[in-house]
C-alpha cells in the first residue's frame, strides 16, 4: 500500500495532516504582507489571517451579531412560549 500525501490539494482546496508544532500554528495565523485566508496549518480548507485588518473587521462582526443573537434573546419573548399560551385551533376542511 503506497504511503498517501500528508498535505495537498483537492479541487483547489488545500489539507494538511502533518503533525503540528507550536511555531507551525502560530506562525499560520499571523502572516503580515499575505491575504486575509491563508492555508490552515492543520486540517482542512483556509483560516483568518490575524494580521491583514480585514480578518479583524470579520471578528468584530462575527462577534456584535453574536452579543445581538444573545442579548435579544434572552430579553425579547420567546416566539416558542407564544404559540403554547394560544388555545387549540379548530381547522374545518370541506
Amino acid at each position: 500500500m503506497a504511503d498517501k500525501p500528508q498535505k495537498g490539494e483537492i479541487l483547489g482546496v488545500p489539507y494538511n495532516f502533518e503533525r503540528p508544532s507550536l511555531g507551525r500554528m502560530l506562525s499560520s495565523y499571523w502572516k503580515p504582507g499575505e491575504k486575509m485566508l491563508v492555508k490552515k496549518p492543520f486540517g482542512i480548507g483556509y483560516t483568518l489571517n490575524l494580521a491583514n485588518w480585514r480578518s479583524w473587521v470579520v471578528v468584530v462582526v462575527v462577534g456584535a451579531l453574536l452579543w445581538q443573537e444573545r442579548s435579544s434573546s434572552a430579553t425579547g419573548p420567546d416566539l416558542e412560549d407564544e404559540d403554547e399560551d394560544d388555545g387549540p385551533v379548530e381547522v374545518i376542511v370541506d
